[in-house]
């Protein structure tokens, strides 16, 4: 099933989320490698794809695991929660209906 990550990011993570990312996207790359992921990308604190120094609000990953606690479990190994770049994590089922 097809799972929504919702993260919202710490106030301090403007400063630790650059030095965290290449370890989250090495981590990501397993679930891309086996073709799980169907979308991820951060969400930009201002209304530009580049935020510069506004830096980024969270992120989110749809992505189909065997379960809601394989996600959960995912989730809890991601670098971003291990060191702090998010604040809190929601996921959620989702139905793809399109396209």
């Amino acid at each position: 099933m097809l799972y929504a990550i919702i993260a919202r990011d710490a106030p301090n993570s403007t400063t630790l989320r650059p030095s965290v990312r290449p370890r989250h996207l090495h981590y990501l790359q397993g679930l891309i490698d086996r073709g799980r992921v169907i979308f991820a990308g951060p969400h930009p604190a201002i209304d530009s794809p580049d935020p510069g120094p506004a830096g980024f609000t969270g992120s989110l990953i749809i992505a189909e695991f065997d379960s809601l606690e394989s996600a959960k479990e995912w989730c809890s190994q991601d670098p971003y929660t291990i060191e702090g770049v998010f604040r809190d994590v929601e996921i959620k089922p989702v139905l793809q209906v399109h396209p």
